[in-house]
């Protein structure tokens, strides 16, 4: 059993495709534990998105994650962490960094 971290970012919220995001994800067979719509402070988005601070599209990142409200999401189920790969993450990141697309896993 694995567990693992959803972001619906706030294009997506904006654009009011949350429900269908969730309904993909129960579909799969992932089960909600935990759910909150938060506004991402900049001193936030700075932890979460620390490994690309040398980046240059990392203040272009900042500025949208704090855009608007997002919807973070805790999901479990069996190979949690790659049912959410396959459907939402580029393979090329995730396979070459795999733990920054990770939250938790048990």
């Amino acid at each position: 059993m694995q567990r693992t971290l959803v972001l619906i970012k706030p294009d997506a919220v904006q654009r009011g495709l949350s429900g269908e995001i969730i309904a993909r994800l129960e579909r799969r067979g992932l089960k909600l534990v935990g759910m909150k719509m938060l506004h991402v402070t900049r001193e936030l988005a700075h932890r979460h998105y620390g490994a690309h601070v040398d980046k240059p599209f990392f203040e272009g990142l900042v500025q949208f994650i704090t855009s608007s409200p997002l919807i973070a999401i805790a999901v479990e189920g069996e190979s949690a962490v790659d049912v959410v790969r396959q459907r939402w993450a580029r393979p090329t990141l995730w396979k070459q960094r795999p733990a920054q697309y990770v939250a938790t896993s048990a």
